[in-house]
């Protein structure tokens, strides 16, 4: 297990050194677990196409194997390569991605079924967090879960995380407590219908106002 301090925490840019940086993805491309920093929680990044790495996630947590897990991308266009994107998703992505949003939309083949426990939906977002962004420009996307134990609490800062999962990670990345933290607002846009399925940081009169607006 290694810990990496971020120099300046809460930094607007990413000024994490290039050895620290081609470690951390080293241990993702090595199949292991990083926890890393987002603008909602601390989150469990692992190789979402790589069937070792998405157990690990499940086990690490202690999460049934039938909750499905959510992906962190970098960009929309990286986003369309695993979801597919209507209107509305894309009216709200572009009003508050990056941010604290996790869209919930219909799969492409390419996203395993163990990482969405068979469903045809996978929750996607984009975290505004300079660190966050330039892992999966360089690795792609990963897996973006809480980094606790299933059902404890919220890992508003690396010391919540580390206490929960220990050696079961490989690295740690502390860049000081989350901007907001609390989790993404997730919305459902299936088949017509929208539905806010887990409020968080953005209200639900926002993401309204903008479907609707």
């Amino acid at each position: 297990m290694q810990v990496y301090k971020c120099k300046e925490p809460n930094c607007q840019k990413c000024e994490f050194s290039d050895h620290d940086f081609d470690q951390i993805i080293s241990e993702l491309r090595s199949r292991r677990l990083v926890v890393y920093p987002t603008d909602t929680l601390y989150g469990l990044g692992a190789d979402p196409f790589d069937e070792v790495a998405v157990k690990r996630v499940f086990m690490a947590k202690k999460r049934p194997f039938d909750m499905p897990l959510t992906m962190a991308v970098s960009s929309v266009g990286m986003m369309e390569e695993v979801a597919h994107l209507d209107d509305r998703a894309r009216r709200l992505a572009e009003a508050f991605l990056p941010g604290p949003l996790t869209l919930l939309l219909q799969k492409k083949s390419i996203v395993p079924e163990m990482v969405t426990s068979a469903s045809v939906e996978v929750g996607v977002r984009i975290p505004d967090h300079p660190l966050a962004l330039r892992i999966i420009e360089e690795f792609g996307p990963i897996i973006s879960t809480s980094a606790n134990l299933h059902s404890h609490p919220n890992p508003y800062d690396v010391q919540i995380a580390m206490k929960d999962l220990g050696d079961s990670v490989g690295a740690y990345i502390d860049c000081g407590p989350t901007k907001y933290g609390k989790p993404s607002t997730i919305v459902q846009l299936l088949e017509g219908e929208v539905e806010v399925i887990r409020p968080g940081a953005i209200p639900i009169e926002k993401v309204e106002a903008v479907l609707h607006g």
